[in-house]
């Protein structure tokens, strides 16, 4: 079996993640982005990323792409916080699609990608009864069905209007914000504009998926589950160059089985082959560019 070739692998992620050698020590790489115009083009040319960088996933981040290695920092006029403002400025530009989705974090879609995300969520087209099936059948809290029938009556709403109207004010903020992200996860609802409310002057406004990209059921209609998930996957690989089956269920929640069967395709078409780490142990599925 072949063996990943570290110094491929390093050179492939640095490209894809966009984080350049060069600068001094502890400062930003010398190619980094720094224009909403190329925070697009990055987030188009890599179909998915992640805002921040999430601990043990490695996919690139926005963040990433503009302040290199080095964690998110804690000082609010830090320069690569700079994707703060793109991001909000953007939630209603519809030039990218936003939520809480991979492993419930902040996800950044390309729109051509988009469909392929929602084609695998338990939405079938009809926005007014999906998530009453959802419920009833225990997949949806009963805050979720609170948040989620609140705005399908009221529209857009910003977050402390929303949670008033909702009659979770009472109730946990831990509640609430699941309910929040258990619907962003499932492409129910997503942020789609900041309101000067609540305590901090700052607060997202949420409005059904459907409503503000109306067009998204119907681009997904005709995506079988089966090629989304080798799409995304492809994607993944393209990213990350080398990955193991639990690190693909640890991002995309998919069960073992499902990931197995999507790979194995993968691998029979030639887009990805088997390889070993030289570091590691198991079995790895690789891009051929790395050995």
């Amino acid at each position: 079996m072949p063996k990943i070739n570290l110094k491929k692998l390093q050179s492939h992620r640095t490209r894809t993640f966009r984080q350049a050698q060069g600068g001094a020590s502890g400062q930003p790489p010398a190619k980094r982005l720094s224009s909403p115009s190329q925070a697009l083009t990055f987030i188009n040319a890599r179909g998915f990323i992640y805002f921040w960088p999430i601990k043990d996933i490695d996919l690139p981040s926005l963040w990433g792409a503009v302040a290199g290695e080095r964690p998110v920092a804690d000082k609010h006029d830090d320069p690569g916080h700079i994707t703060w403002g793109w991001k909000d400025e953007a939630l209603d530009k519809k030039i990218w699609y936003y939520g809480k989705i991979l492993r419930g974090k902040a996800t950044m879609i390309s729109l051509e990608i988009a469909p392929y995300f929602y084609a695998l969520s338990e939405n079938y087209g009809s926005p007014e009864e999906d998530y009453l099936i959802a419920y009833h059948e225990g997949r949806l809290t009963q805050a979720s069905k609170q948040v989620y029938e609140t705005l399908l009556d009221n529209g857009a709403l910003n977050t402390l209007d929303l949670r008033k109207k909702a009659k979770l004010s009472n109730a946990k903020d831990s509640e609430f914000n699941k309910a929040l992200v258990q619907l962003q996860k499932d492409f129910k609802i997503l942020p789609v504009g900041v309101a000067q409310a609540g305590a901090w002057n700052y607060s997202h406004i949420y409005e059904i998926v459907t409503r503000h990209y109306p067009d998204l059921s119907e681009q997904a209609r005709v995506i079988t589950e089966t090629q989304a998930r080798a799409k995304l996957l492809e994607l993944y690989f393209d990213m990350v160059g080398a990955a193991q089956i639990k690190d693909l269920s640890k991002i995309f929640g998919w069960q073992n089985e499902i990931v197995k069967r999507t790979l194995e395709k993968l691998l029979e078409q030639g887009k990805l082959i088997k390889a070993e780490h030289p570091k590691q142990t198991g079995e790895w599925i690789v891009v051929r560019e790395i050995l």
